[in-house]
């Protein structure tokens, strides 16, 4: 009988499902979007109760052709820094899920930057004060949610990220579910010391979050499972749930990049750049972040990450609110129609940019417009700025390593894109590599899982599984690279700090 891992991803616009061989190959799967909700400018939620039912959705499809008995092990990944806050006992949410993206907290973040902490802030957890963080989420949804307020002082709300929400209705929810995060999301909230990989007394009080409804952080590899599935859950049987990753550090770990220098890049909602720093956290000088990555009961691992708020995001938001496209695939054979972008630029900053300026009042700006511009020019414009903003991340880790990148390991729904991997390769000036599997991000949560499980031997086993599909090399020369990349820059000049004052 084949025996497989069982990998629950729980991203930014949906949920899916992967089961996984001993091979490392995707044998069935299900994908459920849930809504993407927008109450004020700014704003960004999600229904958690809808999440969590997608879930059940997804698990049931993937896993119906499976015999019993057949999957061992069960694997999370998430979207890092949502926060969700939740009555122990009955199990509902006390509101939406405040979603990564949102920028409601940027007065609190201006108001502590102001009182001077941002530098102890930086020092003890590897990250700016920042919108993007769970902590200022946390305490919003605290402050401003009376059933949050009520349920604290009677010692009944709980609160994390969602890889928490996912497992605890896993493990039995209200009958007993565990109530568990990893260091790689617990190092997103601000309030993760990164160098004890616990939370910190000074970062609790200061955004003056309980420490008793915060998550217990566990390995990301938990031989030691965080609990077990219901038999009369999704899954129809009782597996151990072991291995639990931020999706991005799960993308690191799917693309066998586990030792120091190894890096990939994730294009999803946002890009993600990560690099593997090794056992010990490195401080960049750059505009990145110091995070931890995965790693087993007794160790420790950590990675250096550029993050960007949005890329995959922007051809949704050409085909959800202007109706550029129909499809996202569309936007590839748009683009191709053209043979630039007909002096256009788009900077997709509508929460902010994130690394490596890090400015909360950026907004969203298209530059160089004249009559001569048309719908594939606008199309074109938005996935160059999907290449430029990874370009500056890569310049940023270059930076900080003293050395480039000889190529990029790439993944990412995006990556099936192949203009737009091209495009990459292009204004990088390297060589883009696609994996064969290239939802790396589910792979990585199964490998986790996997190891704990020892369905998988080693790192060192999971790495021969790695094979590449294509590489992109590329094709334009240095000039029209550099002239492309400075217009860019000056762009991004024209949508910072566009916001005066941070707005609640």
């Amino acid at each position: 009988m084949r025996e497989y891992v069982a990998a629950i991803d729980q991203g930014t616009t949906g949920t899916r499902c992967y089961l996984f061989d001993r091979n490392g190959a995707p044998v069935s799967s299900a994908y459920r979007e849930h809504r993407q909700i927008f109450p004020r400018p700014g704003w960004v939620e999600h229904d958690p109760e809808e999440i969590r039912d997608r879930m059940a959705e997804v698990v049931t499809e993937a896993v119906s052709g499976a015999p019993a008995g057949a999957i061992l092990a069960v694997g999370v990944t998430n979207q890092r820094e949502t926060v969700v806050a939740w009555d122990a006992e009955s199990g509902r949410p006390v509101a939406n899920a405040i979603v990564w993206q949102d920028t409601r907290t940027a007065v609190d973040c201006e108001a502590a930057i102001r009182s001077g902490w941002e530098e102890d802030v930086r020092e003890r957890t590897g990250l700016p004060i920042s919108t993007y963080f769970s902590a200022t989420k946390m305490r919003w949804l605290m402050e401003n949610v009376p059933r949050a307020r009520e349920l604290s002082r009677s010692g009944r709300l709980r609160v994390g990220t969602i890889d928490s929400w996912v497992i605890w209705n896993l493990t039995g929810g209200p009958r007993g579910g565990a109530h568990v995060t990893d260091p790689t999301n617990a190092s997103r909230t601000l309030l993760c010391n990164l160098a004890s990989l616990d939370w910190d007394p000074v970062l609790l009080e200061r955004f003056r979050v309980p420490v008793e409804s915060l998550p217990a952080i566990r390995p990301s590899i938990a031989p030691e499972s965080y609990g077990h599935t219901r038999s009369d859950g999704p899954f129809g049987d009782r597996l151990p749930v072991c291995g639990d990753l931020g999706d991005q550090q799960a993308a690191l770990f799917g693309q066998g990049c586990f030792e120091a220098g190894e890096a990939k890049n994730t294009y999803g909602t946002g890009s993600f750049l990560l690099a593997h720093v090794g056992s010990r956290p490195a401080r960049s000088a750059s505009g990145l972040l110091a995070t931890a990555a995965a790693a087993g009961p007794g160790e420790r691992a950590y990675a250096l990450e550029g993050s960007v708020a949005v890329t995959g995001a922007a051809v949704q938001w050409l085909r959800d609110n202007l109706g550029l496209i129909g499809t996202a695939a569309e936007s590839e054979a748009v683009a191709r129609s053209v043979p630039d972008s007909g002096g256009v630029y788009f900077v997709p900053a509508f929460s902010g940019l994130y690394a490596p300026y890090w400015d909360m009042r950026a907004r969203g700006t298209i530059v160089g417009l004249t009559r001569y511009v048309t719908r594939a020019h606008l199309v074109r414009a938005t996935l160059e700025s999907i290449c430029f903003q990874s370009r500056e991340v890569v310049d940023a880790m270059a930076a900080d390593f003293g050395r480039g990148f000889e190529s990029l390991k790439v993944d990412g729904g995006a990556t099936d894109n192949d203009f737009l991997m091209q495009l990459q390769a292009d204004v990088l000036g390297i060589p883009v590599v696609r994996p064969v599997v290239r939802e790396t991000t589910a792979l990585g949560a199964a490998y986790a899982a996997g190891l704990a499980a020892r369905v998988f031997e080693s790192t060192s086993a999971l790495r021969r599984l790695w094979k590449a599909d294509r590489t992109f090399e590329p094709a334009w020369d240095a000039g029209r690279r550099e002239s492309a990349f400075r217009d860019w820059k000056r762009a991004v000049e024209r949508a910072r700090g566009w916001i005066e004052e941070p707005r609640p």
